[in-house]
C-alpha cells in the first residue's frame, strides 16, 4: 500500500511541477559581417519591424518587447513594414529565403492567430523555423548583418507562463 501510495505522489508531483521549454533554430545565410543578438529583457516579443531594398534584400529589422523597440540591426532604407501583435497573439513561425553568399531576401512571420508580415524577395533557398515544442513562442532573433543587410538569421523559441503578452496595446 505505502509503495502505490509513494507512486501516485511521486506522479502527482510530476504533474503538477511546471515545464519549461526552449529550442534554438540554426542560422542560415553567409555569416559574413558582425553578430547580433536582440535581447528580449523580461517582456515577451510584441512586434517586428523589418526594412528592404524594394525587389532586393532585406537590410534591416528590429524587434519589440512589451512597448519598447529593441535598437535595430542593419540600416534603414524607406519606410518599415510593420506588425504588431493582439493580445494573447503570438509568433510561430519564421520563413523566408536566403543566398549562402550574401543576404536574407525574404523574410515572413507567421503568428498563432494566422496572420502574416512578408517582406522582401522570393529568390534563392528556401528556410522554415519554428519552434521544437507546441507551448513556445519566438522569444529573440540572432544572427549577422554588415553595412548593407541581413547576412545571416537564427530563430530562439521560449515557452511563456503567462498565456498572453498583455502589455500589448491593440
Amino acid at each position: 500500500m505505502f509503495s502505490f501510495l509513494f507512486i501516485v505522489a511521486l506522479c502527482a508531483s510530476c504533474l503538477a511541477s511546471p515545464t519549461s521549454h526552449s529550442s534554438f533554430s540554426p542560422a542560415v545565410g553567409s555569416g559574413s559581417g558582425t553578430s547580433f543578438s536582440i535581447e528580449k529583457g523580461n517582456e515577451r516579443l510584441t512586434g517586428v519591424r523589418l526594412w528592404e531594398i524594394q525587389g532586393s534584400y532585406i537590410t534591416g529589422l528590429q524587434l519589440r518587447y512589451g512597448y519598447i523597440w529593441s535598437n535595430r540591426v542593419g540600416r534603414v532604407v524607406g519606410n518599415p513594414h510593420e506588425l504588431i501583435l493582439f493580445v494573447g497573439e503570438v509568433i510561430v513561425q519564421v520563413s523566408g529565403k536566403y543566398h549562402n553568399s550574401n543576404y536574407i531576401y525574404q523574410l515572413i512571420f507567421v503568428t498563432s492567430r494566422g496572420r502574416s508580415l512578408i517582406v522582401g524577395q522570393p529568390v534563392q533557398f528556401s528556410f522554415n523555423f519554428y519552434a521544437a515544442h507546441p507551448d513556445t513562442e519566438l522569444s529573440l532573433l540572432s544572427g549577422r548583418y554588415n553595412t548593407a543587410g541581413i547576412t545571416s538569421i537564427a530563430a530562439h523559441w521560449e515557452h511563456f507562463d503567462n498565456p498572453d503578452n498583455s502589455t500589448t496595446n491593440v
